[in-house]
């Protein structure tokens, strides 16, 4: 029936509605014309009173009025000085003679100028004032040249005095000029309230007529209103429905993914830890096969759950400073091993105006980078895969990112790359059966790229290759000054010792921060996890507790909530600052919302902790006084592998003695080898948490220390300890494992950690 009734009321709307819709137009005419008429008027109007008011002659003649007052002060003041009956006072005679060059002064401005410029003596009288001032200045001016007395102040008074008529001539010709001012903006805007009047009465009139034939159209459109209304109620509740099962979608494959992917991960480990088994060729060969399946349906896992994060919108980015060249080399370790196994070429190229450290969400910008370099190597079967790096700006001028990964596979030709990008598309069907892929990745990488402020574009050819151009808002991080005299600036100054408790649960960091307090001159104390941070807190007063996150029993966060519940006032109101590795914007969020009062990232160096001193306990609590300076190391060499930070590690020494640091490293390589066994131990029994708690522990010290290549490894396990394939897992392990004797060769040639003897041969 609705139906019916929208039909009759289509049907009936042209030929009763053509009467009307010529009035209409023929009034909608009118009120254009009227329109642009009022518009007329209105600019005619603002040129007028922009003509009127443009010289500001009310605030001009004040300043003129003002001078002329300041003048007649003065001239008081002058003839005072003259009495011989009165004290001279040269004081107050400077002081009005000061008030009235300045009010002088402002008649230089454009406004008064403008004002007394058409007074035909007013050249003349500026010249006069000039002529004056530059002859007091002799004696009052800020380099007087002869004294201010009752001598000088004689032989200026009449040239002062004569000053009198003109300036008094100025003020009269201001005054005549702002009412003649106002005169004519009354008249102006008189003429233009009387237009303006006969404007609005017609538009009046008009808008009236327009209203009563819109009133009788819009009834007939009432009943049209209702039918569609009827119709969009319908759509809403179908569109709710459809939200509704995509939502539980999402839901139901994050769910899903999440539950399959964790047995896959112990599956994967058992897979990692039986190629090391003693096995014949038969068995590593079907081996493989499980391996290369296992780690392709994880990948499709992957890819599920991210694109219904996409969806949801519940996916967020972490972004934090990043050692892009460390990054870089993460990507390439991961990938060469997939471009040596079909013998192609893998070549990284960054340009050198591309920055060393860059504020970016890691995890995903790698995410898209082995999604992109993946896809090279899978469709090219000769040649090479180039990555190249390079900083360009977009149309607005603003500074972009851009990785280009070159491949010379198959290319793709105009058709293909339009249905790139694609949900569940990958080229044609040949290429999809013989290829193999979900038609995920490029969609998910499209969309994490966009996440980020970028996009992702490609060009190909079909025969020749192709090109995919991944674009992000470049964000440089200033490298932080790493001189040791930048750390004794830091150093410097105390007003008394600081009372420290540490909870810290790594030796080597408690050494570590031990030597920095100390050369700080401040007393440390230290816990190795949360709870006993509490019980010492409960026990004994701290002017301050530096808190590590990553505890065992209890972690800093849970800590800091138990020591602000504390009964007693003063434990429960202590500086708590948080010592960590992550940078990430929500860790630092979770901190500050615990109650702690500051953030400190490691490595950290002596000026970041003088500095968070000095917020809390002001300039007097920075350090203690400056030790001497470490011996400064040797120059670093071209050929020390770049696995060790020396910024951070001269950094180190501007703080501690060079063989207590010595002492620190020999102490965390030796336990090297204790980490990497508890690192697969945790990988062969799939259990990510822990995997992660030791990855940050050794990234922690490792940062701390200034060995780089250790930290990023173990960084790269943190990050990647709930997602990545087990052999990805392994492999990092074994590299952690590798950097060991390289980070100890390194620092030798650093001239930290001295060689190890060799045993004498024997005769």
């Amino acid at each position: 029936m609705a139906a019916e009734n929208d039909r009759r009321a289509v049907e009936r709307g042209p030929a009763q509605d053509r009467l009307p819709f010529s009035w209409l137009g023929a009034i909608g005419l009118g009120l254009v014309l009227a329109l642009l008429a009022a518009a007329f008027v209105q600019a005619r109007q603002y040129t007028l009173l922009r003509q009127a008011l443009q010289s500001g002659d009310d605030y001009s003649v004040l300043m003129v009025y003002q001078a002329e007052a300041e003048y007649l002060r003065l001239r008081e003041q002058w003839r005072a000085a003259l009495d011989e009956r009165q004290a001279f006072d040269p004081d107050g005679l400077r002081l009005r003679y000061e008030i009235w060059v300045s009010r002088v002064d402002l008649l230089d401005a454009d406004s008064p100028r403008r004002l007394i410029g058409a007074h035909p003596e007013s050249a003349d009288t500026l010249a006069a004032l000039r002529a004056f001032v530059q002859s007091a200045d002799a004696a009052f001016g800020s380099a007087a040249r002869v004294p201010l007395d009752r001598a000088f102040v004689q032989r200026l008074w009449p040239e002062l005095e004569a000053l009198g008529r003109p300036m008094n001539s100025l003020s009269l010709a201001g005054a005549h000029r702002v009412a003649e001012h106002n005169e004519q903006r009354g008249a102006a805007v008189r003429q233009q309230n009387r237009l303006g009047l006969g404007l609005t009465l017609f538009l009046s009139v008009l808008t009236l007529a327009f209203a009563l034939v819109a009133l009788r159209h819009m009834r007939q459109l009432r009943e049209r209103r209702r039918v569609l209304e009827e119709l969009a109620t319908s759509l809403r509740v179908a569109r709710r429905e459809a939200e509704a099962a995509s939502e539980a979608k999402s839901v139901f494959l994050a769910n899903i993914s999440h539950e399959i992917r964790t047995p896959f991960h112990g599956l994967m480990g058992m897979l990692s830890l039986l190629r090391e088994t003693g096995l014949t060729a038969r068995q590593i060969d079907y081996l493989r096969t499980a391996t290369e399946s296992a780690d392709h349906l994880l990948a499709i896992l992957n890819d599920i759950l991210d694109m219904s994060q996409l969806e949801s919108g519940r996916m967020a980015l972490a972004p934090a400073p990043l050692d892009l060249r460390a990054l870089l080399r993460d990507v390439e370790a991961l990938m060469r091993p997939q471009a040596t196994a079909k013998q192609l070429a893998l070549h990284f190229d960054a340009d050198p105006g591309v920055p060393e450290r860059i504020v970016a969400d890691g995890t995903r910008v790698k995410q898209v980078l082995f999604n992109l370099l993946a896809n090279a190597i899978k469709f090219s079967e000769q040649g090479a895969v180039v990555l190249d790096v390079r900083t360009r700006a977009d149309a607005q001028g603003a500074p972009l990112l851009e990785f280009a990964v070159t491949d010379t596979g198959i290319g793709m030709d105009e058709a293909t790359q339009a249905k790139l990008f694609k949900r569940f598309v990958q080229g044609d069907n040949s290429r999809s059966r013989r290829f193999g892929g979900t038609g995920l990745g490029l969609e998910i990488s499209r969309n994490l790229a966009r996440l980020m402020g970028g996009d992702i574009g490609v060009r190909s050819k079909l025969g020749e290759g192709s090109c995919f151009t991944f674009t992000m808002p470049l964000k440089a991080v200033q490298a932080a000054p790493g001189a040791p005299a930048d750390a004794d600036a830091a150093l410097a100054g105390t007003a008394r010792a600081l009372e420290v408790l540490v909870a810290e649960d790594h030796p080597v960091n408690r050494q570590y921060m031990a030597a920095l307090l100390e050369n700080l001159g401040h007393r440390a104390h230290f816990t190795t996890n949360g709870e006993e941070a509490v019980q010492a807190a409960r026990e004994r007063h701290f002017d301050i507790v530096l808190m590590d996150l990553h505890m065992p029993v209890l972690d800093g966060v849970g800590a800091t909530r138990a020591i602000r519940a504390l009964p007693e006032r003063a434990a429960a109101t202590v500086p708590i600052v948080a010592l960590t590795a992550d940078a990430f914007p929500e860790t630092r969020e979770r901190c500050l919302v615990a109650g702690m009062n500051d953030f400190l990232t490691k490595p950290v160096s002596p000026q970041k902790l003088a500095t968070a001193l000095r917020r809390l306990f002001g300039a007097g609590a920075a350090g203690g006084p400056a030790p001497a300076p470490a011996p400064s190391p040797p120059p670093a060499r071209a050929e020390v592998a770049p696995v060790i930070d020396e910024n951070a590690l001269r950094m180190a020494l501007a703080a501690i003695p060079r063989e207590r640091l010595a002492v620190m490293i020999e102490a965390f390589l030796a336990q090297g080898t204790t980490t990497v066994q508890r690192l697969r131990t945790a990988m062969r029994d799939a259990q990510p948490l822990e995997l992660r708690v030791n990855a940050h522990a050794a990234k922690g010290a490792a940062l701390n220390l200034g060995l780089a290549g250790l930290a990023a490894t173990a960084g790269a396990l943190q990050e990647g300890a709930s997602h990545l394939p087990a052999h990805e897992i392994a492999r990092l392990v074994q590299r952690y494992e590798e950097l060991l004797p390289l980070t100890r060769a390194a620092l030798v040639a650093f001239g930290v950690l001295e060689p190890v003897a060799s045993a004498a041969p024997a005769d």
